[in-house]
C-alpha cells in the first residue's frame, strides 16, 4: 500500500499489506517531462535464492499444476505462443510463490509484530531513499538517500487495455483498481478519482502482443514521454512483471505531476492484484524496498 500525502505521519498498520514488493530508481531522461523514479516488481529474490538451491521456478514449457491457470487463447484475436507461454510462466511463478508462503494476504500476525517506532523507520528507509542509482547510463542497485516525493493535484486514474483482454476481465480490473483508489483517497487524503477524461495516472494492461507495439499510442497519449519510456516498455523481459514511472516537473522533483503503469496482461488472479497494489503505491511516492517492512508490498521477500 501507500502513503501518497507524504508530510503526513510514518505509514499506517493499515498501508501494510502482504503482496510483493518492486524496485526503484530516479532517472532523469532529459524531457520537459521528468522521470524521478522507476519502480518494477520483478522475480523476488527468495524465488531466486531457491533457484540457486536447484529448486529451479517451472518454466514455460513445464506443466501447470492447477487446470485452472492454464491460459484460454479463444476469440476473434488470438494471442500469439509467446503470450501463452508467458501467462503459463507466470501462473507457475505465482503457484511457487504461494507454496513458499509467500504472496500473503493476510496483513500479518503473530510472526510479524511491530511498533510505531518500526513503522517510523520503515517509512524513512522506503520514502527517503531510492533502491538503485544510474552508473555510466546504467541503473545499479544501490541505497541511495533521496527526498520526499508526492502528488499535490488531484489525481485521475485512467485504465487502458489492450484489445484481447476480455471483457470479463476488464470487469475484474477495473474493480480492483477502483476499490484500491477508494483506499488511498482515504487513508492519505489525496483527492483521487478514475476517469478516463484527462487522465495523469495511466494503468495499462497489456498482453505481450500488445505491449510490443503500444508505442505509437503512448506518444499520443502522453506526448512528452520520452523514449527510453516507450522503449522500456514495448521491450520489457518476462521477468518484469509490473513497472510503474511517475513523473515530476522540471522545476520541483518533488511533486509528482504523472505516473504510467504496465500491468501484463498475462498475469492470473493475485499475481495481477499485486501488480496493482505495489506499482499504484509507488507511483504515489515510496521509491524504495526494506527488507525490514513486513508484512509490506515493499519487502521484496513477501
Amino acid at each position: 500500500m501507500n502513503c501518497a500525502t507524504l508530510c503526513q505521519p510514518p505509514m499506517p498498520a493499515e498501508l501494510q499489506p502482504g503482496m510483493q514488493s518492486g524496485q526503484a530508481c530516479p532517472i532523469h531522461d532529459g524531457n520537459p517531462m521528468r522521470l524521478t523514479h522507476l519502480a518494477i516488481l520483478k522475480r523476488p529474490r527468495a524465488i531466486l535464492l531457491a533457484m540457486i538451491g536447484a529448486l529451479a521456478l517451472v518454466s514455460a514449457c513445464e506443466q501447470i499444476p492447477d487446470a485452472a491457470l492454464e491460459p484460454q487463447n479463444t476469440g476473434p484475436d488470438k494471442r500469439s505462443d509467446e503470450s501463452v507461454q508467458l501467462q503459463r510462466y507466470y501462473a507457475s511463478v505465482q503457484t511457487k510463490l504461494q507454496t513458499q508462503g509467500l504472496l500473503r494476504t493476510d496483513g500479518g500476525g503473530p510472526d510479524v509484530p511491530f511498533t510505531a517506532t518500526t513503522l517510523a523507520q520503515n517509512f524513512e528507509r522506503i520514502a527517503l531513499f531510492d533502491e538503485y542509482a544510474i552508473r555510466g547510463g546504467r541503473f545499479v542497485a544501490q541505497q541511495t538517500p533521496s527526498h520526499l516525493r508526492r502528488w499535490e493535484r488531484p489525481i485521475r486514474v485512467g485504465l487502458l487495455f489492450g484489445d484481447q483482454v476480455p471483457e470479463a476481465q476488464r470487469a475484474i480490473d477495473r474493480e480492483n483498481v477502483a476499490a484500491y483508489v477508494r483506499r488511498l483517497s482515504r487513508l492519505t487524503g489525496v483527492n483521487m478519482t478514475v476517469s478516463n477524461a484527462n487522465p495523469n495516472f495511466h494503468v495499462m494492461f497489456l498482453y505481450r502482443d500488445e505491449q510490443k507495439n503500444i508505442g505509437p499510442l503512448l506518444r499520443q497519449r502522453i506526448p512528452d514521454l520520452g523514449q527510453v519510456v516507450i522503449d522500456e516498455i514495448t521491450q520489457s523481459p518476462r521477468n518484469t512483471f509490473c513497472v510503474a514511472y511517475a513523473f515530476s516537473d522540471q522545476n520541483n522533483s518533488s511533486s509528482y505531476t504523472s505516473a504510467l503503469i504496465l500491468v501484463k496482461a498475462e498475469h492470473t488472479d493475485l499475481m495481477r492484484l499485486s501488480c496493482i497494489h505495489e506499482e499504484m503505491a509507488q507511483a504515489m511516492g515510496l521509491a524504495n524496498d526494506s527488507p525490514t517492512a513486513r508484512p509490506s508490498i515493499f519487502n521484496d521477500d513477501e
